[in-house]
């Protein structure tokens, strides 16, 4: 494998077409999921990449804002057959899910959907601030680690982590702006005297999502393009960085149809940032969900195929490293601080019980997410057949 940038070997597109779509279709279970699949595809199964060199490509995907398991698959489709390889490998990766995930939401938000659809919505939506939380705690370790421990710095990573909670929880619409201060403020505290102006300027753009007055499919474009291009440490992310934006301040969804639309973006295949394919159906249909994808998942592919080849500059960065280790813990804590409006809005006494349940399906038997859904979807159409309200 060359250092520059060029493929080893000129694969087939057909080839990552069959294989990255292979992926998209038995990618459940989220970004651990699709790294080992990627990993046993392109480094034990077919040696098209060197170990090395994939974990390199690992750290700086996660280094980039947006979904890091897409990044990673476009970038491996890339080193095989360059730029259009990586289109091509990353579409079919998407495609699947975004197939199903579209389905799934005709179904979901039809004006009368079949009383058993509905049971499994409201069911496996009780769970999802459950899995909100258990998202929130598998990142605890590593940004822990990333972060130092001296007492100053477990101070700081406490501090940040309750700002992230603390403005999901009340003011939910700011909290682009608290992940950015964080990353800022952690740069500057670690480069004193000499802070890069790169992370402090990225508060311009980020206030303007803030005081851009659209309606309609042009916010839903400004949606997408925050979750895509704003998103740091993991798809669940998308739910502090979605919510308040689609329930409360354009209405596009009520509380119940958004944590359907999370539990949809958890049980199908491929990236969990398609749910806001869900949320694109439901402002203008089929061409909405399509919009909403496209735009979504544009940062990402520009960022591997016109950035790949300065990954190891990225990762060697200062400023790009500190500034993720302060947006990491703030991150954590709006992913956490999220369960609380989640939890909100649930509006079925039945609910309740059924959250306890999958806490403890996660967190005390511990057993995986999409298992907690897809059980909890399952009494809640149990439910709905024997009569109970749904």
């Amino acid at each position: 494998m060359t250092r520059d940038g060029a493929p080893l070997k000129r694969v087939a597109l057909s080839t990552i077409a069959r294989e990255w779509g292979h992926l998209g279709v038995v990618g459940f279970g989220g970004p651990p999921t699709h790294i080992a699949l990627l990993r046993k595809k392109c480094v034990q199964d077919h040696e098209w990449i060197d170990a090395q060199e994939f974990e390199d490509a690992i750290a700086s995907t996660n280094l980039l804002p947006g979904p890091a398991s897409t990044q990673l698959a476009i970038f491996c489709a890339w080193r095989l057959r360059g730029t259009l390889g990586g289109i091509v490998g990353g579409l079919c990766f998407i495609f699947p899910g975004l197939v199903l995930i579209v389905a799934l939401s005709a179904l979901f938000l039809a004006n009368h959907p079949p009383i058993a659809i509905t049971g499994a919505a409201v069911g496996a939506g009780a769970a999802v601030p459950a899995v909100a939380l258990f998202a929130a705690s598998r990142l605890v370790a590593q940004s822990r680690q990333r972060m130092g421990t001296r007492n100053t710095e477990l101070s700081r990573w406490i501090a940040y982590a309750l700002a992230g909670a603390l403005v999901v929880a009340l003011a939910g619409s700011y909290v682009v702006l608290i992940l950015i201060a964080c990353g800022a403020l952690e740069v500057a505290m670690r480069s004193p005297g000499r802070i890069s102006p790169g992370p402090a300027h990225a508060l311009a753009p980020a206030a303007l999502l803030h005081t851009v007055g659209l309606a309609g499919v042009g916010a839903l474009c400004l949606v997408a393009i925050k979750v895509g291009a704003l998103s740091y440490g993991g798809g669940f992310v998308i739910i502090p960085l979605m919510q308040h934006d689609v329930v409360t301040t354009y209405h596009w969804m009520s509380g119940a149809q958004f944590l359907n639309a999370v539990a949809l973006g958890q049980v199908t295949p491929g990236p969990v940032v398609l749910t806001v394919a869900v949320v694109g159906y439901a402002v203008a249909g089929i061409g909405g969900a399509l919009l909403a994808t496209v735009v979504v998942f544009a940062p990402s592919f520009l960022l591997v195929l016109f950035g790949a080849t300065h990954f190891s500059e990225i990762r060697s960065n200062h400023s790009v490293s500190s500034f993720l280790t302060g947006a990491s813990p703030a991150v954590i804590g709006a992913i956490a601080g999220s369960a609380i409006p989640l939890g909100l809005s649930l509006h079925h006494l039945w609910q309740v019980p059924l959250l306890a349940a999958a806490l403890t399906w996660l967190f005390v038997i511990k057993r995986g997410v999409v298992s907690a859904l897809l059980l909890a979807g399952a009494v809640g159409i149990v439910l709905a057949l024997v009569g109970v309200a749904v």
